[in-house]
This record gives C-alpha cells, structure tokens and sequence, in this order.
C-alpha cells in the first residue's frame, strides 16, 4: 500500500466498502488490489483505509469498466443503509436493490463507515439503525445536521427503542423520520414510491 498525500476534498477518496461497491467486487479483493498497488491507498492514524477515487476511475478504464459510478447512479435514488444487523441489512438492502423503481442502495454495518464515505455517495436517504457500536445513529445524524451538505437528505431511523429512550438520549434531528423495528417492507415500498414520485415532480424529464 502506498504512501500517500491526502486528498484536498473528501469526494476524493472513498472506504473499502464502497470501493468494492463501485467495482463490483468483494472486500477481500479490493484489499488485494490495494497490496498490490492496483488501487492506491492509504491508512488513516486511527487505521481506517482510505482509497484514491481517481484510482477506481483508472481501474475501471484499464477493464474496460465502460460505466462510470456516476453514470451507474444517474437518476437513482441514491440510498445509504447504515445497519449493524446483517439479517437486517440484507433484508433492506436486497429489497431496496431489488425494486423496479430506481433505487441504488449501498448498506454498511457502522456509522463512522458512513460518515468515511459519505460525500463520495452523497446520498438522497440515509437509513440508519440508532443502537450501534463505536458511531452510533444519533451521534451520525447529529453529525451530518452540522454539515451544510447534507441539508437536504432525507433521514429515516429504524430502530427498536421507544420513543421516551430515544428522548432520554437526546431525541433526534428535526425532521428525522422514525419508523420501529421489525420493520414493515409495505411500509417501506410505499416511503419509497412517494419519494420517486416527490423527486420526478421536482426534476421533471426534458
């Protein structure tokens, strides 16, 4: 892995995650690709892997990778999942990837996993568990309110506390939606087909 200086931007440089997300590729072989100097990346002091976008963009063009991330998520719902229980995740992921409407959706098991990749995905909707190890959901939504950038994404929390413990811990972010678990996919086809439809009201097609 090389040494490198660090991007000036965030949208810069993505996790391990997403590289492998872009790629379409596995964790374990986005790794072997950075050991091997075919993705260029770098380690944070606290250990955390970061990697060169510019450098996925010369790797999808040396396999003739032809679509470009942002080609690939033109005119989808850009979606985050931020869910530390992988039955949970997958569920919501698979549903979300799986729907005839637009919707690209990229599930990640942390917050500070998130909060490393944020600006790269830019996400429409944030969903995100509140009981989490390390960065958990409030402290990721307390986050992102002081960031100008993501002022108008959507926020959806998940969550199996009570509405007086998500008040003893401080309540969440004006505007925050809270819907609680299991959570109810009819539910979730309705939030989503309300969104398309919000969206192709605001950006009609030429």
């Amino acid at each position: 892995m090389q040494t490198l200086p660090i991007p000036d931007t965030p949208e810069d440089y993505c996790g391990t995650t997403y590289a492998a997300k872009l790629l379409g590729l596995s964790v374990g072989t986005i790794q072997t690709l950075v050991e091997k100097n075919e993705l260029q990346a770098w380690k944070t002091q606290g250990g955390h892997r970061r990697i060169s976008m510019p450098s996925i963009r010369d790797y999808q063009k040396k396999h003739n990778m032809l679509m470009s991330p942002s080609e690939i998520r033109e005119h989808r719902l850009r979606v985050l999942l931020v869910e530390d229980d992988p039955v949970t995740r997958d569920m919501v992921r698979d549903f979300c990837n799986r729907r005839e409407i637009p919707v690209d959706c990229t599930a990640m098991s942390s917050g500070l996993e998130a909060l490393i990749d944020m600006a790269s995905i830019q996400p429409d909707v944030l969903i995100a568990d509140l009981n989490m190890p390390g960065v958990d959901g409030f402290e990721l939504l307390r986050t992102l309110k002081h960031s100008a950038q993501f002022q108008r994404m959507t926020c959806l929390v998940i969550s199996a506390l009570s509405q007086e413990e998500i008040a003893a811990r401080g309540g969440l972010p004006e505007g925050t939606i809270f819907m609680a678990k299991p959570v109810n996919m009819q539910w979730f086809n309705g939030f989503f087909t309300a969104l398309i439809a919000s969206r192709k009201l605001e950006h009609p097609a030429p």
